[in-house]
């Protein structure tokens, strides 16, 4: 007899399983995945010399840096959820980028008053004050074990830049596709691309000396290191010779900010993910509570009712986040109304299960009646039980592929994240309104959602994803595989994804899915487009005792592991 994936859900769990198609690394006592293995490898060796999971987020924070350079970073920005086991609480770090003091809502427009690409991801204007320094500062001096000095958790990072990069298949595959970003600035071009500014070769050495000195800079004096004095001086002479309006001031007054996480229930699993100015958690919790009401786990896995459900809901929550998300401390977002289930209930209204609404007949909700590649991100759990879900991001890839010279850092695009102008799409697609509008000291809206999941107060998934956009998308899909179709963490980390963020009008999706299955979502009206990859995420779950942990196949070079 045929079972529904509901029904077998409780054995595919089981890892052993032979229902299971993939298997994820297992341990008893910790976990790490990350999209890099020497990274991943410094944070279990920071948890085996007894540190937490903290200690080993700041390590791996500052060895990306070195490892991943299209991502990992000093130069960028992101958030961190913290989850501390003994009293039970989860907390955030937000050290998202911010806005200098000179900028203007207008800045990114040209002379005919239209949004102006070349400002907003090729000049020093797209360049916000970076924040990574500080918020793995802030982790560390609040929740670190307290038994490693912070030049010691940042020794490994420096440990690997004085070896240098040599060129691996991953590397090589990323740097021709920012090589002419690169090829701008002799700055970076001296590091990144060949004398003859083409791309590295499998086996090439890049040096990074003046990352070293940089590293041993912060190691020395901490985020002051970064924030003033020589490191600090270069980097704004960099931005402003690229056009930029960054000032010493600026990365002097930068500070990170600790915020209370956004926190949802589906079907009995608590979720609690990263507040504004990220997006993500707000909206993963929309879209799940919207589709609380349909029996996902008896239509099956990405069949197309359930893919359908997903789209028509991930419409409306986008639809919200055009006009109501921004920077809290700057505009006033109705946070408990978009995620009330009152709410949901009557966007779910407005779903039709055998047809597709167009976009443009879409339109932001009245949540106030219900008052009640280019990102990385890397997930943690200690023997202890405390968790770490970070992700960070320079925005594209490589960044800006500005080099501050004599810094090894590279900056930031992430004001591109801001609206230009109210309906004008940014990078990714996403429109925005006057809600994520550049202004001085403000941090822009952001789709990176670390997020966790909790069940009868237990810790259960530690989640997050790199892709834009999308990442919503893939962090809903890795709660729903698990919770509704009981697939284990490296089946969901692996299985066909789907993604509708309202505008552009179509429903991405992976190879992979069904043909049939596209033919029906076709006749219910969506417009489906096969598209690359979305996304990757790096997931580990816990359940009585046991951890499991996956990385995302999608990437290259990327690591599990545990002990």
């Amino acid at each position: 007899m045929f079972l529904l994936s509901s029904q077998v859900s409780a054995q595919s769990q089981t890892i052993a399983s032979d229902l299971a198609i993939a298997r994820p690394v297992t341990s008893r006592h910790a976990m790490v995945v990350s999209q890099e293995a020497a990274a991943s490898r410094v944070g279990i060796d920071i948890l085996k010399k007894g540190g937490n999971a903290v200690d080993a987020a700041v390590a791996i924070g500052f060895s990306l840096a070195v490892t991943l350079p299209r991502a990992g970073n000093l130069g960028g920005g992101g958030f961190m959820l913290i989850h501390l086991s003994e009293s039970k609480t989860t907390t955030c770090v937000d050290y998202r980028e911010t806005a200098p003091a000179l900028t203007t809502k207008d800045m990114f427009l040209n002379e005919k008053r239209q949004p102006d690409r070349m400002k907003s991801l090729f000049s020093g204007l797209s360049i916000g004050v970076p924040g990574t320094v500080a918020g793995l500062e802030l982790a560390w001096r609040k929740y670190g074990s307290g038994r490693f000095t912070f030049a010691e958790l940042i020794a490994p990072a420096a440990a690997l830049a004085r070896q240098g990069l040599m060129v691996d298949d991953d590397l090589a595959d990323s740097l021709p596709f920012a090589a002419a970003a690169l090829a701008r600035h002799p700055s970076s071009a001296k590091i990144y691309l060949r004398p003859d500014k083409t791309a590295p070769r499998p086996g090439d050495h890049l040096a990074l000396n003046d990352l070293v000195a940089t590293l041993e800079t912060i190691a020395s004096r901490g985020a002051a290191g970064f924030y003033t004095g020589p490191v600090a001086e270069k980097i704004v002479a960099a931005v402003q010779e690229a056009g930029g309006r960054m000032t010493l001031e600026d990365l002097a007054g930068y500070h990170a900010v600790e915020r209370a996480p956004v926190r949802g229930n589906y079907r009995g699993h608590g979720i609690v993910s990263m507040p504004p100015p990220s997006s993500g958690g707000v909206h993963i919790i929309e879209i799940a509570n919207i589709l609380e009401g349909f029996p996902l786990g008896a239509q099956g896995f990405n069949s197309a009712a359930t893919i359908h459900a997903m789209a028509e809901a991930e419409k409306l929550a986008f639809a919200d986040r055009s006009l109501y998300l921004g920077d809290p401390d700057f505009v006033q977002i109705p946070v408990s109304s978009l995620i009330s289930k009152i709410y949901a209930d009557d966007l779910r209204k407005k779903i039709v299960s055998d047809h597709a609404r167009p976009a443009i007949e879409v339109s932001p909700g009245r949540p106030e009646r219900y008052e009640s590649d280019q990102t990385t991100h890397f997930s943690i759990v200690d023997e202890n039980g405390n968790a770490v879900a970070n992700t960070y991001t320079l925005n594209l890839p490589y960044g800006s592929g500005l080099v501050a010279e004599g810094t090894g850092v590279l900056l930031n695009v992430e004001l591109d994240d801001f609206s230009a102008k109210p309906g004008a799409p940014n990078n990714y697609g996403l429109l925005g309104g006057d809600a994520n509008a550049p202004a001085p000291a403000k941090r822009p809206l952001s789709s990176m959602s670390p997020t966790m999941v909790f069940k009868d107060g237990m810790l259960e998934l530690v989640t997050g994803g790199a892709g834009g956009s999308r990442i919503i998308s893939i962090v809903l899909q890795i709660i729903l595989d698990t919770v509704d179709h009981g697939l284990n963490v490296a089946e969901a980390a692996q299985a066909p994804r789907v993604h509708h963020q309202w505008q552009p009008d179509e429903l991405r999706i992976e190879r992979g899915v069904s043909p049939d299955t596209i033919r029906i979502l076709e006749a219910f009206g969506h417009r489906v487009v096969v598209r690359e990859a979305i996304g990757s995420a790096y997931t580990i779950a816990r359940k009585d005792g046991l951890l499991t942990g996956a990385a995302d196949p999608r990437h290259r070079g990327a690591l599990a592991e545990g002990y």
